[in-house]
């Protein structure tokens, strides 16, 4: 069987989001695909089924650790994958744990991925979470699943360095972590600078950073369910439907997205790494 490694929600090689893509002949086991996704030790490996019998194709996404129902990177690589490959052209649709997602590619190759909003509810910040953060929450708030907690900066962001043991003990599944994007007062031009080859010179409205050690992800790179709490959030305060964000890992990445009513349009381009031929079968 067909593999991939993808760097998603970039340009550039290295960079971005890594996510490996399974191209299954056949469904496969569920342990034997969470025993390839801990082989493969990326934040996701995706699964697509269904790729003979037309649309919509199945999709799931583990982490090394536990299958999620939500994956935005991982399904950014997987379109990419079916479009490179030639398997597909137009739109996919992938039936997933969340329900039909929708896939769309334009004319500059940016992906485009219609996911549920998840707007987060205020709330009290949890026990330990200031101190596992080492930074104090501005506001906080809980989507299904994770927390969303904006600090004073961007810098802020950017220089955080969370206690990962304590945080795994923080009742949440992930701690996002965001603020304004930078402002010199001529323009928004984000932390680090614009986002280049993305938008011109116009730079990030917010940033943000992805923990999650509750499911075997420290930080995560990029991460495109975190931008569907981001996307609302934003919206919200800065009266904007269409907006970019950065993520501010080591790796770095730009989500671009778009509210819809109670849905969120992520945009991203990837590029693939590495091809290779698949072994070990769960049969």
């Amino acid at each position: 069987m067909r593999m991939f490694t993808v760097d998603a929600f970039t340009r550039q090689p290295f960079q971005g989001n890594p996510a490996a893509v399974c191209l299954l002949d056949f469904p496969a086991d569920d342990t034997w695909m969470q025993s390839l996704a801990a082989e493969m030790n990326l934040s996701e490996t995706a699964f697509v089924t269904g790729l003979d019998s037309g649309l919509p194709y199945s999709l799931r996404w583990f982490t090394p650790a536990v299958e999620v129902a939500l994956c935005g990177h991982a399904t950014l690589a997987t379109a990419h994958v079916l479009y490179s490959i030639g398997a597909v052209s137009g739109v996919i649709e992938f039936s997933t744990l969340s329900g039909i997602l929708t896939v769309s590619q334009g004319s500059d190759n940016m992906i485009t991925m219609d996911f549920p909003a998840a707007p987060p509810v205020s709330t009290a910040p949890p026990a330990g979470l200031a101190e596992a953060l080492g930074a104090a929450p501005v506001w906080a708030g809980r989507t299904r699943d994770d927390l969303l907690v904006e600090l004073e900066s961007a810098y802020a962001v950017q220089t955080l360095t969370p206690d990962i043991a304590a945080l795994r003990e923080v009742d949440a599944r992930g701690v996002i972590v965001t603020a304004r994007a930078a402002n010199d007062g001529a323009g928004r031009t984000g932390f680090g600078g614009s986002v280049a080859g993305q938008s011109g010179s116009e730079g990030p409205h917010f940033v943000s950073r992805f923990f999650a050690p509750s499911i075997g992800v420290n930080e995560d790179p990029v991460t495109g369910a975190a931008h569907c709490a981001l996307a609302p959030y934003w919206s919200a305060k800065l009266g904007e439907k269409d907006l970019i964000g950065r993520q501010l890992s080591a790796r770095g990445g730009v989500v671009h997205t778009s509210l819809r009513g109670d849905r969120v349009i992520l945009g991203g381009h990837a590029v693939t790494v590495m091809t290779a031929e698949l072994h070990s079968t769960s049969t």
